[in-house]
């Protein structure tokens, strides 16, 4: 994954504020040449930092009302076959491994209540699986952002390194 500086993140921070933005409006508006966006861009992109636009998508929109959260605890040696297993889930949104009592944690939208009982035996069923701990997510007080970090990388008002962070 490329590092980012202070030019790259006003970059992102601009297609933040409007995904839809041409090059020549970011140009404009960033006060660089065509052609140095549209490179920057390119190296974004195939360096993995932006996202696919599916990770904007809400799965309430697609019918999935209930989210929830599962731990997952694996048999030893098994952590790569299960997260394999569970990427072949279509209900499951994320896995992260994790340090701690718990191996995996598993972010899954479900239709309802009966639709996560589904899901959850499925995990469990999974080779490899020995338990799993479900928690209902019931709202999201923080949505996924970037933007503050963004902020400070492009040297905004977080990024004047007071706190000991450098701005790039």
């Amino acid at each position: 994954m490329p590092t980012l500086d202070p030019t790259d993140a006003r970059l992102l921070q601009a297609l933040d504020e409007d995904p839809r933005a041409s090059v020549m409006a970011l140009s404009q508006r960033l006060g660089l040449a065509r052609n140095t966006v549209q490179a920057r861009l390119a190296r974004l992109e195939g360096g993995e930092v932006l996202a696919p636009f599916t990770a904007r998508l809400r799965p309430e929109a697609l019918g999935y009302r209930l989210e929830a959260y599962m731990t997952v605890q694996v048999v030893q040696r098994s952590l790569s076959d299960v997260g394999s297993a569970l990427g072949a889930v279509p209900e499951v949104l994320e896995v992260t491994a994790l340090s701690g009592a718990a191996d995996l944690l598993v972010r899954v939208a479900a239709v309802d209540a009966d639709d996560l009982w589904r899901i959850s035996e499925q995990v469990l069923a999974l080779p490899g699986v020995e338990r799993t701990d479900t928690a209902l997510a019931l709202r999201r007080l923080v949505d996924h952002r970037v933007a503050p970090l963004l902020e400070r990388a492009a040297g905004g008002p977080d990024g004047s390194g007071s706190d000991g962070t450098p701005a790039g």
